[in-house]
């Protein structure tokens, strides 16, 4: 089904290819990497773009292809990491509040009314420079942040069909709860938070390029992208190659992830089926 939403929209089209050759690059950068990319080259630094050095290098004469190349390794598992471990926690923590009621729910909508009370990002610079800034860090802060969106979604989603006929053909059936929950109501409501989560790799993407370029992120001299206009920004005006790389792939891979999950939600939500 997916194929046939990505062969009817170009657009679709585009951000699948789009997300393919970036975890292409991730998975073969090891390969594609002219050189180490923390190897210093002081003799050749801030050097324009060349055969030897297809995006220039940086202030420390480090090649910015090779660290682009690696940097998408980081920026595509960053996201996926991230979007997954939001979207279980999210999942559990709905479905606990949605199908016991009660306090269960109450006390856990109230914790999502928390953390949603708070810009995400500041609350994620927050909890980043508490823990220390790092990368590994800065994707726990960005997961607490954004599980809350998940969790309302699937609460939402088990209230509306935890009194379906299925749901009470099992329990007449004699099914446990477990089994109700795993085997019937999961896999029923899976659905929009499956689009929820395509469509926030790219935002995840861009918040954690974003910690990292104000510093709450990855340290120097991880070949992050956002490290890596973080470090270019000083000299945009003259050596424009140094920032411009990085961004240039942030906002590509954030623009794939986006049309995909457009596509995605053609796909798995049955109202623009419908009018398709």
């Amino acid at each position: 089904m997916i194929w046939r939403a990505l062969r009817r929209s170009p657009l679709a089209l585009a951000g699948f290819v789009l997300v393919v050759f970036f975890a292409g690059v991730a998975v073969g950068a090891r390969w594609i990497a002219l050189q180490d990319p923390l190897a210093q080259d002081l003799a050749h630094r801030l050097a324009g773009p060349s055969p030897s050095h297809p995006f220039g290098t940086d202030s420390l004469g480090r090649d910015i292809f090779s660290r682009v190349s690696y940097g998408a390794r980081i920026s595509v598992l960053s996201g996926v990491a991230v979007v997954a471990a939001a979207t279980a926690f999210g999942i559990a923590a709905g479905t606990v509040a949605g199908w016991n009621g009660g306090w269960w729910d109450d006390v856990l909508m109230r914790l999502t009314d928390m953390f949603l009370a708070f810009p995400a990002l500041i609350l994620a610079m927050a909890i980043s420079a508490i823990l220390r800034p790092s990368l590994t860090n800065a994707l726990l802060a960005i997961a607490i942040t954004s599980w809350p969106a998940y969790g309302r979604l699937m609460r939402a989603q088990v209230l509306s069909l935890r009194a379906r006929d299925y749901i009470e053909a099992a329990r007449a059936q004699g099914a446990t709860e477990t089994t109700i929950i795993v085997r019937h109501l999961v896999p029923n409501a899976i659905a929009p938070l499956l689009v929820q989560a395509t469509l926030d790799v790219g935002g995840i993407i861009l918040t954690t390029a974003g910690l990292s370029f104000i510093g709450f992120g990855a340290q120097p001299p991880t070949p992050e992208w956002g490290v890596m206009v973080s470090e270019g920004r000083s000299f945009l005006m003259d050596q424009w190659w140094v920032s411009t790389f990085p961004a240039l792939a942030i906002l590509l891979l954030v623009l794939g992830f986006n049309l995909l999950g457009d596509a995605v939600r053609d796909v798995l939500d049955p109202r623009l089926r419908k009018m398709t």
